[in-house]
């Protein structure tokens, strides 16, 4: 390089010498002398000099430049390879990342009743959020917003539905402690719109089993290899009216775990049979000292019997469910609420077409809050209808109820329309 820059050196120099004598040979009259000549040359070799200063600024802007690229382009590899590896990582690293180990869902539902009266309402908008601190430990959480809006003399309210902690003893027995759905009946623990026929859930899981149902305490879980699982779980329990219509009614007495009476607690118990491709069956028994904790005189003990079966086989789909309470006491015998009980049969089909799946159902329910009375006071319905699934988590419905009230007045034939989704 060093070389070169003294060729450089010397031909600008011949170069100005070679343009000042031209210059100086066609002013005849006015030829420079020889100081002039050489003060000429020196000011030639002074711009020369500064020339080459600037040239060798530039050559090291570009090795600054070409070591800031080569830096940043280090930088950016190290970067990539990072990135790659918490992707493509077994599960260790993946395990470990916070983004792995949360998980967002939910599910909701719009329905149409046209009946007596005609009625719009977004019944449920539901999120999950859960989170797996590791492989044995993890949180469940559970909002929901119900009939679209909530707020002082709004129809709708805001709940907290699940929020625990489940830990996992071994590969079979877990624990759970916090607020969650108790394991009774079919829709309790599953009731996402596209997992069940029809726009609004069965009556009998709402007025006998009051679905949705969770309370606050501590729950244990037993699984076999043959298909077998038993739950135990002692919560807070129901706080009934023990006056007014709504006296002893068992919907009317969840507490949802809002500042809850726990005077009188309850215990469910539950064994689930699941051994073979398309059964599931179910018994469930609960019982709680005092449905009026504390508040009477005497004591109203509550006993919960219920089966079940889901069936599943090709096509064909048949759901049964049985429940009965019996309270104890004098005052709910009196109003003839000693003994509720309800039941359904349902059968289903559903076939794959190229737009997606279609079932057909039937359901055949009976409820009666007050079947101890001398009265009849029995509730029939009957209810046929469809589902529509475009994908799997996503559903449209179509359903006519036929109702049959012990009390005639209520009686209406109601058109539903629903369409629900779930992730």
């Amino acid at each position: 390089m060093k070389t070169n820059h003294r060729w450089t050196r010397q031909a600008l120099a011949a170069f100005a010498a070679f343009a000042a004598l031209g210059a100086s040979l066609s002013a005849q009259d006015d030829l420079p002398s020889r100081e002039e000549m050489w003060a000429i040359i020196q000011k030639q070799q002074a711009q020369i000099a500064a020339l080459q200063n600037r040239v060798g600024l530039n050559e090291n802007s570009l090795v600054e430049t070409k070591q800031a690229i080569e830096v940043a382009t280090e930088q950016v590899d190290a970067t990539a390879t990072f990135v790659e590896g918490i992707v493509s990582s077994d599960s260790g690293s993946a395990a470990d990342s916070a983004y792995n180990r949360t998980h967002l869902g939910g599910y909701g539902e719009l329905h149409y009743n046209f009946g007596k009266a005609d009625k719009a309402d977004f019944h449920r908008w539901v999120m999950f959020l859960e989170h797996d601190f590791n492989d044995r430990i993890r949180f469940a959480s559970e909002i929901e917003l119900e009939h679209s809006i909530a707020g002082e003399g709004k129809t709708g309210e805001i709940e907290l539905e699940q929020a625990y902690v489940e830990f996992d003893l071994n590969e079979s027995d877990s624990v759970k402690a916090g607020l969650f759905l108790l394991p009774v009946g079919i829709l309790n623990e599953t009731h996402e719109p596209a997992t069940f026929y029809g726009v609004e859930r069965n009556l009998v899981e709402k007025n006998i089993i009051p679905t949705t149902w969770w309370e606050g305490g501590l729950a244990y879980r037993h699984t076999t290899e043959d298909g077998w699982a038993f739950d135990l779980a002692a919560h807070t329990g129901l706080f009934s009216p023990t006056s007014g219509s709504k006296a002893f009614n068992i919907r009317s007495g969840r507490q949802k775990v809002g500042n809850a009476e726990a005077s009188n607690g309850a215990v469910t118990s539950r064994a689930t049979y699941s051994g073979m491709p398309g059964v599931q069956l179910g018994a469930t028994l609960q019982y709680q000292s005092d449905l009026a904790q504390g508040t009477l005189d005497e004591t109203i003990d509550a006993t919960l019997a219920s089966v079940h079966a889901d069936l599943q086989r090709g096509g064909f789909g048949l759901r049964a469910l049985y429940g009965r309470w019996d309270l104890g006491g004098s005052a709910p015998a009196a109003s003839g609420v000693d003994e509720q009980y309800g039941y359904y049969l349902e059968p289903s089909y559903r076939f794959a077409t190229e737009a997606g799946d279609v079932g057909f159902f039937a359901r055949y329910s009976v409820y009666d809050n007050s079947a101890g009375s001398a009265s009849s006071t029995e509730n029939a319905f009957f209810d046929i209808g469809m589902n529509y699934w475009p994908i799997e988590n996503v559903v449209l419905k179509w359903d006519v109820q036929f109702t049959d009230y012990s009390d005639s007045s209520k009686d209406e034939e109601i058109i539903n329309l629903g369409v629900g989704y779930h992730f």
